[in-house]
């Protein structure tokens, strides 16, 4: 296998690059930079010099054996200055040696699954923790990359095998004595299979909202403060007010971190009747994504809103608080009465709904989980037929385990993992 290298660290410049190094040829490589290796995962300061013996850096050098590394193989770190110029140095001594290359995207990574260290689950974990950007996202991302789903699957296949062992005794002694009937057992481990497998695909929803974030959307007639509102809870002028009513023609998008939840906030175009080609266009879409958002604010001033059922779910604050003190629940944009209580309340509303979030936290894991719970049925079902044989359930119970197999990544699901690492940066 061939040994590659990349800079691990963002791009640009920074204080401190880490170049990665994995490979059979890593720690040779070093040597030949270094001058001679420090003990295996204790670091050095050395200085490196490139293949004429002009110094590049100085800069820590951490070496790695074989099956101790993150991909598993002999692996090295350089940690050098990172300025543009330091980093091409390096990486150009680096291309100068002999079996090395530039790293492709995810390769690191890839590695790390292909030899072991990772699945496929921790795999998804670890890219979805690179790209975290509240608390929840992390607290998710880390339970994911520390192997927690893995366990999860790995606890229902061996119920499932269990299961299966037991149809398989059925069939191997239907012409001798069996001590018991193995259906009922069966049937009770399949029951609470499902059961557990329903209860995480009711979870996902709430996960992968986690992951990609929650959208709300504040919706109300025109001129009534909804982009002032917006500019507020951005902390800067996202949108255009005026008093011109029909100003917002198209959706704008705020992103931020509520209670360590990742939300976008979208102001949209005042809902009426018009007969302005443009403003029906924007007030299509708004209605649009109003109803695909997770929540919505209604600001109102009581009037009827063209398009749109309140329903409970609904936020409805009274719009332009600073002129309606005392009548209840207000917000004004302008001079943020009331927004930290709207704020407190979107909060509020979003942790309820992740409070019972899985662990599976992507489509492709919803998907598989799936396709299993449709196996068990099926099993369940063939088990209820007195006139099956035992031998049907079980080769749907084999369909059920090789789902949680392509899950984790132990079978053949090579058109998944070209997707799944390219989206790594190189480096990682």
């Amino acid at each position: 296998m061939d040994t590659i290298y990349a800079l691990a660290s963002a791009q640009g410049k920074s204080g401190v690059a880490v170049i990665r190094i994995s490979g059979p040829r890593a720690h040779n490589a070093v040597r030949a930079l270094a001058g001679d290796l420090p003990e295996v995962r204790r670091t050095s300061l050395r200085n490196l010099r490139d293949g004429d013996g002009g110094l590049i850096d100085s800069g820590l050098v951490v070496v790695f054996s074989e099956g101790a590394s993150f991909t598993g193989e002999a692996a090295a770190e350089l940690h050098v200055h990172g300025s543009r110029a330091t980093i091409a140095a390096v990486l150009r001594a680096l291309s100068m040696r002999p079996g090395l290359r530039p790293a492709e995207p995810g390769e690191f990574s890839r590695r790390a699954f292909e030899n072991g260290r990772l699945d496929l689950t921790e795999v998804e974990g670890l890219a979805d923790l690179i790209d975290a950007e509240t608390e929840a996202q992390r607290r998710q991302a880390l339970r994911v990359l520390s192997g927690a789903l893995r366990e999860r699957t790995e606890n229902w296949r061996e119920r499932m095998i269990q299961a299966m062992s037991l149809l398989e005794a059925s069939i191997d002694f239907a012409e001798e004595d069996v001590p018991e009937d193995v259906l009922p057992e069966v049937r009770s481990l399949l029951l609470a299979l499902r059961s557990d497998l329903h209860a995480e695909l009711a979870g996902s929803a709430a996960a992968e909202r986690i992951r990609d974030g929650f959208e709300v959307a504040i919706i109300g007639p025109p001129n009534i403060g909804k982009s002032t509102l917006l500019n507020r809870l951005a902390g800067r002028d996202a949108a255009i007010t005026s008093e011109i009513a029909g100003t917002t023609r198209d959706v704008i998008e705020v992103r931020m971190d509520l209670g360590g939840l990742p939300v976008t906030i979208l102001d949209t175009a005042g809902l009426r009747e018009t007969g302005d080609v443009v403003e029906a266009l924007g007030i299509e879409r708004a209605l649009q994504r109003a109803r695909m958002a997770d929540i919505r604010v209604v600001l109102s001033d009581g009037t009827r809103l063209p398009g749109v059922e309140i329903g409970p779910e609904d936020i409805v604050v009274r719009a332009k608080g600073d002129l309606h003190e005392g009548s209840g629940a207000a917000v004004s944009g302008l001079t943020g009465a009331g927004v930290t209580e709207l704020l407190a309340r979107l909060a509020d509303t979003l942790s309820s709904r992740v409070a019972n979030a899985g662990l599976a936290v992507q489509e492709r894991h919803r998907l598989a989980i799936g396709v299993a719970v449709a196996a068990l049925n099926s099993a369940l079902a063939r088990l209820n037929d007195e006139a099956e044989h035992p031998e049907i359930p079980a080769e749907d119970l084999r369909r059920a385990v090789y789902a949680l197999d392509a899950l984790v990544g132990r079978v053949d699901v090579e058109q998944v993992l070209d997707r799944i690492f390219s989206s790594f940066c190189i480096g990682k």
